[in-house]
């Protein structure tokens, strides 16, 4: 490979590494977002006496969010991903309802 090509191939690395670290910083601003929203429900939840666990909006959710795929990630990819996320949801709601039997 020519030392043109080299120089062409390490551009474009630092260029969508870059990239990657601006779209993760979107991504953690966004679950910080969605996390303060998760906080609000399990307040509610409590409140109401209702179950942290709900399979159904869960089920619903992991739907929505593959309908909304278009890839390159395949549908299990982002089943996976969003079943992390709405463990640590599950995880923030337990946090408050244990706070509140703290108080």
């Amino acid at each position: 490979m020519s030392d043109s090509a080299n120089v062409r191939d390490r551009t474009t690395i630092e260029k969508a590494r870059d990239e990657i670290d601006r779209i993760d910083g979107e991504i953690v601003r966004l679950l910080s977002e969605r996390a303060k929203n998760v906080r609000n429900i399990g307040d509610a939840k409590r409140r109401l006496g209702e179950p942290i666990y709900q399979p159904d909006r869960e089920e619903k959710v992991f739907k929505r969010v593959m309908a909304a795929n278009s890839g390159p990630l395949d549908d299990g990819a982002i089943r996976r991903l969003f079943e992390r996320i709405v463990d640590e949801a599950r995880r923030l709601e337990r946090m408050a309802f244990k706070e509140d039997e703290n108080d």
